[in-house]
């Protein structure tokens, strides 16, 4: 690494050493604007992360490639960025969103160039084992968007080789409504031939562009991913290909809490499908500057498809590989709960945990977990389910003293059987929180506690006794060199 990452990284260890709103384990820059994970790939024996960085300010704006790779996909270490916009070129006012393909031997990277508004496919290669790209240099590859369709966007991209030639999609959206993905096709990653619309949304429903497609085979079922930003929200289909489209079955939003956005996967060295996905801030602009940066990964996520009454849908887990942050597990059995608001759980607490928790099958109203409380319970934030209503809620309109920070409870209809107990994984990392539940649902959200002490976890009930069969809590370490204090 160059020296000024090296003088980057070690402010993980030192200038945000008193900020407990910082996360620990979940993947982000030593400093500044993280926004879309990019460019995945495994490479000579490890994994690479590139993202959407501003390595100036905590703020959009400034776009580059940030870059940090990975042996055991848990602890990362900076790279110098790999892009940066060129002036005079198509990428003059930013490198935007793209991907990594192995083509021959040659990792070459295709994103999207930022010139004067117009936003092009680029490409650039490396010959030094991803430390270094060249541009090409008669970017862009692709000049515009096809003539005969009227587009509001053309951007993001997704590759794949079959039978010999590349094929790409491109997110877009429709002057008339609705959001689409273009597939184009190509003998050598340079020169691309427009294809067909390869799926497309309903223009009465899709008002904006459909961004950061992917898509890939899992298992017999295909999946596109795209993140709405009508919406602001990312969607998983799962669905056919045929005849080089893709025929949808089925749909969900792939995040119910709505923080993460903007996902990508790559296919592992053991065969699994992982996805990493942009965890975003949930509070003021200005509170963010003063921090001095924006923005976390998730952790990584294994995707699997799970099949049940309602249908297929797409389930997200973390990695196994994250178990090794674990540490001081405590654990709890056959606990009753009985009608009260909250109930703390001696000697247990943090801001960077791991907690499963099993409720028993058949319970009555709501209950669920306290995390980040208080000593006084001034601030605290509940994970909420109502077994009446069949809802999953992240309440934290009591979660942060702080009225800059959003107070929304974002909730999941989640129907669990009368004879299935009710299963809750939770990551809380400082300001994030990560929740997997019964049938795959998954939830993010961040939480700013105003005060240092606010970390007692414990439990409520809203009926007359909830019974507890069993309650798993891990501190967590961080990913990061430890603090050394000068």
């Amino acid at each position: 690494m160059s020296e000024n990452v090296q003088e980057q990284v070690a402010r993980h260890n030192i200038e945000w050493v008193d900020d407990w709103h910082r996360p620990q384990y979940h993947f982000m820059p030593p400093a500044n604007w993280l926004n879309d994970p990019n460019g995945l790939i495994y490479w000579q024996g490890q994994y690479h992360l590139f993202y959407q960085y501003n390595s100036k300010a905590p703020i959009w704006g400034n776009i580059e490639w940030g870059h940090a790779a990975s042996q055991d996909l848990v602890h990362w270490q900076d790279w110098p960025i790999a892009l940066s916009p060129t002036p005079g070129t198509a990428d003059a006012d930013g490198c935007w969103s793209g991907v990594i393909v192995n083509n021959n031997d040659t990792p070459t990277l295709i994103y999207t160039g930022w010139r004067n508004r117009t936003q092009l496919p680029c490409l650039a290669t490396s010959d030094d084992g991803l430390l270094t790209w060249q541009k090409y240099q008669g970017n862009p590859i692709i000049t515009a968007p096809p003539p005969e369709l009227e587009v509001s966007g053309f951007r993001d991209h997704c590759i794949w080789q079959e039978a010999g030639v590349w094929y790409q999609i491109i997110g877009t959206g429709f002057k008339a409504g609705g959001g689409a993905v273009l597939l184009y096709s190509s003998p050598d990653l340079i020169h691309w031939q427009y294809e067909h619309i390869f799926a497309a949304g309903d223009p009465g429903l899709d008002r904006d562009i459909w961004e950061c497609p992917d898509f890939f085979r899992l298992g017999d079922t295909y999946v596109l991913l795209i993140s709405s930003t009508a919406f602001q929200q990312s969607w998983y289909y799962l669905g056919d290909y045929v005849h080089h489209k893709f025929v949808p079955y089925s749909q969900g939003r792939l995040d119910a809490g709505g923080c993460m956005y903007a996902p990508q996967t790559i296919l592992d060295k053991q065969g699994r499908r992982l996805l990493w996905g942009w965890l975003r801030e949930e509070r003021a602009i200005e509170a963010q500057k003063t921090a001095g940066w924006s923005g976390a990964m998730t952790v990584p996520l294994e995707l699997s498809i799970q099949s049940g009454q309602g249908g297929k849908r797409l389930n997200l887990n973390p990695i196994r590989e994250l178990e090794a942050l674990r540490y001081d597990h405590c654990q709890f059995k056959d606990l009753t709960i009985a009608g009260v608001s909250f109930q703390k759980l001696a000697d247990v607490g943090g801001e960077c945990l791991e907690i499963v928790a099993e409720f028993e099958a058949g319970q009555l109203d709501e209950y669920g977990l306290v995390l980040r409380c208080a000593l006084n319970a001034s601030e605290y934030t509940r994970i909420v389910y109502n077994a009446d209503q069949k809802t999953l809620t992240i309440d934290r309109s009591h979660s942060s003293l702080d009225s800059a920070a959003q107070s929304t409870t974002p909730s999941v209809t989640l129907e669990v059987a009368d004879h299935e107990n009710l299963r809750l994984h939770v990551l809380l990392d400082s300001s994030i929180i990560e929740i997997f539940a019964n049938q795959g649902i998954y939830l993010s959200s961040r939480l700013y506690p105003t005060h240092p002490q606010s970390l007692g976890v414990g439990l409520f009930t809203n009926s007359s006794h909830v019974r507890l069969k069993q309650l798993d809590v891990w501190k967590i370490s961080s990913i990061w060199p430890p603090v050394q204090r000068i």
